[in-house]
């Protein structure tokens, strides 16, 4: 087991202003009048609504699916009817609007039908536990909101030696962690022992802050009633950001976690106490996620801790502690180290609402620094910052914008954490310009994202004209040669009929001539055969008879001669045609 402790280098020690939000045992905040679920409460794609306005919903029904590998279901916090879905606020520094469902609670507060799986999760597969934590809509609630059956999901080929789970709660104010381990340290062991039999992890390590020491003793007190020898309470001193999860890893095991690396790489996997509370209720009861302990403290009357619904107005938690102490000038949700000032104060706890920070002008710590002055080169800054870079380079470099530059110090191994801010005496607010630096580089990639796209869709287009030019070209050339074919065959076959012709003609040409030949010899004849008698005037009636019966014989011969003559013209005709076919 890991008994050793590594101290990461920077860090500050910061007012902790703990013990006024402790005081005060856990209760259920009340079921407002409405429910506003925001459809994006966790690190990826929106979930997909599965309700419709007017459909009358249980507590613990799932009223939208995840959408996508990196997402997480939402369910009903409540028993009521959806009242709309629609745009409303949301906790973004921004004070964008968001599409959220709405339920108005029926008050009866009537569970759904659940699934327990308490008796039989040993023997149960690892995927098939982070589909039951999936489906349950679990997602990392120290912050980051990331889906926790993702983080489950090494790979077959990773073997997780250590699972941390993290407890030290570092941020100024926020005691939801410390609370929730001093009342439900049995089912933080008992979600300790399901993840790590869903990661197959060797060890595991729950590390506390030594300023808990009530959340120490409770911890110890159950893992010994476990009696599992696999698992130990890791005490770790109280410096800020301790409980960062790279910070943390280094602190236990000694690893540092590989740049652009995760901490799987190294077989370490960090999870949050309120995160594995979560799997227990979801493995043993069948509930799925819908409330979590917030702490609201600052400049309100009774700061304390309440076990909230998801979709709760913040003001509504304000009042349940007795109201503010002043005009409100700033609502933070987070710490104040890293947290981030609101804009409305009707907007609704999600997943990742850890705490609830009231700035009505009363508390020093929370007050608003009022003049930034030129950074005097001072090196407090590199001092503090406990990931090992140079603030004063990335501040200079935001400022002027080489976004290039700043990449080359590394500016995305920044955490975020404020020390730097913190220390700083010309109050500048450096984690500010880092946030700026990073949303224009990621804005940078996006647009070359975008102009990669545009020219890949030009250069495609300009491909389709010039493919449709040629198909063109060539439908128009095999087009042409059909052309060319087809006036070929056709002079072909005139040329051959031409020579059928004059071979028909040259056949015919000889019958012609006979047939013409006869013709005029007829003619000849029948020009003989028309010469008038002579001295015929003094003929006797004998000799006048005579002369009748002679032109009669003729003209019968004559008729004989033409008869002839006709049928050897017509049978020499028919001769010629029968040759021709």
């Amino acid at each position: 087991m890991l008994n050793k402790l590594f101290n990461f280098k920077g860090g500050v020690h910061v007012p902790q202003h703990k013990d006024i939000s402790t005081t005060l045992a856990v209760e259920a905040a009340a079921i407002p009048k409405r429910l506003i679920l925001p459809l994006s409460q966790h690190i990826g794609s929106a979930a997909e609504t599965l309700v419709e306005i007017g459909q009358h919903v249980l507590k613990g029904e799932k009223i939208a699916r995840a959408d996508g590998y990196v997402s997480a279901p939402i369910h009903a916090p409540t028993s009521g009817t959806i009242e709309d879905i629609g745009d409303y606020p949301i906790p973004h520094p921004s004070g964008i609007l968001a599409e959220c469902i709405v339920i108005k609670p029926d008050g009866k507060d009537e569970w759904a039908a659940l699934t327990s799986h308490s008796a039989d999760y040993k023997q149960l597969d690892p995927s098939e536990l982070r589909n039951i934590i999936r489906s349950s809509g679990i997602v990392g609630l120290g912050g980051a909101g990331f889906p926790t059956a993702i983080k489950h999901n090494p790979g077959p080929e990773r073997i997780i030696d250590t699972l941390i789970l993290n407890g030290a709660e570092c941020e100024p104010y926020i005691t939801c962690d410390d609370m929730l381990m001093r009342e439900k340290s049995r089912e933080i062991i008992c979600g300790l022992l399901i993840t790590k039999h869903a990661l197959q992890a060797k060890q595991c390590v729950i590390a506390i802050e030594d300023n808990k020491p009530q959340a120490i003793q409770n911890m110890q007190q159950a893992v010994a009633e476990f009696g599992n020898n696999k698992i130990t309470v890791s005490v770790i001193p109280t410096i800020y950001p301790a409980g960062s999860e790279k910070q943390l890893i280094f602190s236990i095991t000694g690893k540092e976690v590989p740049e652009n690396g995760l901490p799987l790489h190294i077989g370490v996997v960090c999870q949050n106490v309120g995160t594995t509370a979560a799997v227990y209720q979801a493995i043993h009861h069948g509930e799925p996620l819908i409330s979590r302990y917030v702490t609201i403290s600052g400049d309100v009357k009774q700061p304390r801790n309440l076990d909230v619904l998801f979709g709760t107005s913040v003001n509504d938690l304000i009042e349940q502690c007795g109201g503010s102490t002043g005009d409100i000038r700033r609502l933070i949700i987070g710490g104040p180290m890293m947290g981030f000032a609101m804009q409305q104060i009707t907007i609704p706890v999600i997943k990742t609402t850890n705490c609830v920070l009231v700035d009505a002008g009363k508390t020093k710590d929370l007050q608003k620094e009022k003049y930034t002055m030129p950074c005097i080169r001072c090196g407090s800054c590199a001092d503090v910052c406990p990931v090992n870079l140079l603030p004063q380079q990335l501040y200079w470099f935001s400022k002027a914008q080489e976004l290039d530059r700043i990449q080359e110090y590394n500016i995305f191994d920044c955490i975020e954490c404020g020390c730097c801010d913190y220390v700083c005496p010309s109050q500048i607010p450096l984690v500010q310009y880092y946030r700026f630096a990073k949303s224009e580089i990621w804005k940078r990639e996006r647009d070359h994202q975008k102009s990669d796209k545009a020219r890949e869709r030009h250069e495609f287009h300009q491909y389709r004209i010039e493919r449709e030019k040629e198909e063109k070209a060539e439908k128009l050339r095999q087009k042409k040669e059909a052309l060319k074919l087809k006036e070929r065959s056709d002079t072909d076959s005139d040329s051959k009929e031409q020579e059928n012709g004059k071979n028909l003609k040259k056949e015919i040409e000889p019958k012609n001539a006979a047939i013409l030949a006869a013709m005029a010899r007829v003619k000849a004849k029948k020009e003989q055969l028309k010469i008038e008698p002579k001295n015929t005037d003094d003929l006797t009636d004998a000799q006048k008879k005579m002369v009748q019966e002679i032109d009669e014989r003729r003209a019968r011969e004559r008729d004989a001669t033409s008869v002839h003559s006709d049928n050897d013209s017509t049978q020499d005709k028919k001769d010629i045609l029968d040759k021709k076919e």
